[in-house]
């Protein structure tokens, strides 16, 4: 409403309602006199009385807050209108000009996301992942483990080439070691943590496969590593089914657990290889994540790796008696090591991830190929 004058043949301005102001006397007495008149109503007091009621009620609701009663309330200024959020919130949009390309690629990482995540915002949002604000950055969404997962590695790596030169049984205890950490590496690598029935399957798959071995020896490596590996993927099978979850979340565990549970098993690998072989590549893997950790760009580091790890073969080979055909033997399983280095940096894991999956996920990749070269150079 405005406070201009009433247009509607009126020449009496429009005033705000004051339930206190004293209504002139003479306008009650003729509205009073006017109200039974002709008929029991008269057309003049009608129209008055109308008028009355028709401003009264425009006046009820344009004008609810700020009549001449009240105090007039002010609207709160944009600062504390605001005040729960970051500073750099409200400030000006051509201040912060770094930040466009995140704006233009957050509708996309939103529609990628679904529901589950909101869009990267210059606020900041708890809800986006590191991966979506990397991307939505132009940043890579890859974080290598670092040197000291690589540490570690190359010490299990070392504890697992040594052991195998003292013979089968020296062997088990770094491979349990290994079999453990992959188990719980991979279930968090894919983000699903706590997953302590997933992991204690796949670490009990892997304990059934070392023992189907050390009973029936290496000679029946294939049979008691892929057997065992049967039986508890068609276990994880029957356990899903049995679940009470929506079928995605059903078919998300069994691929997980299934996974896990290969890779587990798969480690087993080094009891069934010639112990030669396990010495040899053993080491090559500690010596190229150790490379691949050094502060260089990713190709350089990728070849310098491989080239380290051919010549630790060699070194090694020499000790063991395969001689140079230990270059090849450490060159594949640090392709197959490198591989699984790549796997745990993948999305943003967290330092958890590097120190489970990163330290495990390179020695178990590379258990197959360390069990056939060892066969086939042997």
């Amino acid at each position: 409403m405005t406070d201009q004058p009433y247009e509607g043949g009126h020449s009496q301005p429009y005033e705000g309602y004051d339930p206190y102001r004293q209504q002139n006397p003479h306008q009650s007495q003729s509205q009073s006199q006017a109200w039974p008149g002709r008929g029991g109503y008269d057309q003049t007091g009608y129209d008055q009385t109308g008028y009355d009621a028709q401003q009264h009620t425009q006046q009820w609701q344009g004008q609810t807050w700020e009549t001449q009663t009240h105090t007039a309330v002010p609207a709160a200024p944009p600062a504390d209108a605001t005040a729960y959020l970051p500073a750099h919130a409200y400030e000006p949009a051509a201040a912060p000009a770094a930040h466009a390309p995140a704006a233009q690629h957050a509708p996309a990482e939103e529609s990628a996301a679904g529901t589950a995540y909101g869009p990267a915002t210059l606020a900041g949002n708890a809800r986006v992942t590191d991966a979506q604000r990397a991307r939505a950055e132009g940043r890579s969404p890859i974080i290598e483990p670092g040197m000291q997962p690589a540490l570690l590695t190359a010490l299990l790596g070392l504890l697992l080439s040594g052991a195998a030169a003292l013979g089968t049984y020296a062997l088990v205890v770094p491979l349990v070691v290994l079999q453990a950490v992959t188990a719980a590496g991979w279930f968090r690598l894919n983000g699903m943590w706590p997953a302590r029935q997933g992991i204690a399957l796949a670490f009990a798959g892997a304990l059934t496969a070392d023992a189907a071995l050390l009973v029936t020896g290496r000679a029946h490596a294939p049979a008691a590593i892929l057997g065992s590996l049967g039986v508890w993927v068609l276990l994880a099978l029957v356990l899903q089914l049995r679940s009470q979850a929506d079928p995605d979340e059903r078919m998300y565990g069994l691929m997980a657990t299934v996974a896990s549970t290969a890779l587990s098993v798969i480690a087993t690998g080094y009891l069934g290889a010639d112990p030669h072989a396990v010495t040899v590549g053993a080491a090559a893997v500690a010596v190229a994540l150790l490379a691949r950790a050094l502060p260089m760009p990713t190709a350089v580091s990728v070849i310098v790796s491989l080239l380290a790890a051919a010549g630790a073969g060699i070194a090694v080979g020499n000790m063991t008696g395969l001689g140079a055909k230990g270059a090849l033997l450490g060159a594949a399983a640090a392709v197959c090591a490198l591989i699984g280095h790549r796997a745990a940096s993948y999305d943003y894991p967290s330092r958890f991830v590097h120190f489970t999956a990163g330290v495990a996920l390179p020695l178990s990749a590379a258990a197959p190929v360390v069990w056939v070269l060892g066969r086939a150079l042997g």
